[in-house]
């Protein structure tokens, strides 16, 4: 065990470092798996070396960012579990990465901010491959997040396009029952994907997109001999995909664009769920360099804090139908 002095002069610096009632020093704690104890304007940190060394760069990468942040700012939750295990793992914290995770949009003023490290992860994912591919329960942001990037790339000029697709699967329901064509039919699938993008954007800017095709909603049987260039593509409800599907949208990805294939591995609704295109998918694929897989878990429900009890519910019962 091996025990440290951080000094700090600047009051004001010190008391946000700490944080109100010493919240941020538990977390770290908590977190790091060290000993920190505050008296006067220092910290005595007590860990085995290694972690010592590792804690120190923290408490100075914080006290930079709040030099950065200004007077005003306060560390909050996930800014916090952000530096704390960026440094924790040995990697170099900077503070423009925080930066890119939150992402704004003009129009309505909305400012999207990762929840949880994985929905983190996942922004940084989507931004550094050509495909990735999320799975977990529902609520842990992964088709609202891959729309708020899908808009954030076609906003800024880096696709020409957004095309939304998934496959005409149901759970429980029958799609023959519905009025109107294919596309007609799978539009009610779609409203995650409808909600989010209204949720960022003004409606009439949305629906004048849509009727000009710079959003594309269709259903996955509609990829088939396309090339999708220039094009930010979310393949959302993956799990009921068969093999020969998803192998058919991924081969659909052309020259600057990116695929973000989302799904629950665990409500799979077609007839042989072991042959879903996603579960094949996460073992064929693994090896390749430019494809990314972000697992959720229940922890990174960002719905009522209920949801993530009644997820655990279900999976402690075992039932998966």
């Amino acid at each position: 065990m091996v025990e440290n002095r951080f000094e700090i002069d600047d009051t004001s610096i010190f008391k946000r470092i700490c944080g109100y009632k010493d919240v941020n020093l538990k977390k770290i704690e908590e977190l790091a798996g060290v000993d920190i104890i505050p008296r006067g304007n220092t910290l005595i940190v007590k860990a085995v070396k290694e972690k010592n060394d590792l804690v120190m760069k923290l408490l100075h990468a914080m006290s930079d960012f709040i030099y950065a942040n200004g007077k005003e700012y306060e560390f909050d939750d996930f800014d916090l579990k952000y530096i704390i295990t960026t440094v924790m793992s040995g990697r170099n914290f900077k503070a423009a990465d925080i930066g890119r995770l939150k992402i704004s949009f003009q129009d309505t003023g909305k400012a999207v901010v990762p929840k949880t490290l994985n929905q983190a992860h996942y922004i940084t994912a989507i931004n550094s491959h050509a495909v990735t591919i999320a799975t977990g329960p529902a609520g842990t942001g992964k088709t609202y997040l891959a729309v708020v990037m899908a808009l954030k790339y076609l906003l800024s000029g880096k696709v020409d396009r957004i095309i939304l697709t998934r496959p005409a699967v149901e759970a429980g329901e029958n799609l023959g029952y519905l009025p109107g064509d294919l596309v007609q039919k799978i539009n009610p699938y779609l409203r995650p994907l409808y909600d989010a993008l209204f949720d960022l954007q003004p409606f009439e800017k949305i629906s004048k997109m849509m009727e000009k095709n710079i959003i594309e909603v269709a259903p996955l049987a509609y990829m088939r001999g396309r090339t999708l260039n220039n094009s930010f593509v979310i393949l959302d409800e993956a799990q009921n995909t068969t093999v020969a599907q998803m192998k058919m949208f991924l081969t659909r990805l052309g020259n600057n664009s990116k695929i973000v294939i989302s799904g629950d591995d665990t409500q799979i609704d077609i007839e042989k769920p072991k042959k879903s295109g996603l579960l094949q998918a996460m073992k064929i694929l693994r090896d390749i360099n430019d494809i990314s897989f972000i697992r959720f878990t229940r922890e990174d429900i960002s719905r009522h804090p209920i949801v993530e009890k009644i997820v655990a519910a279900y999976e402690k019962s075992g039932y998966s139908d």
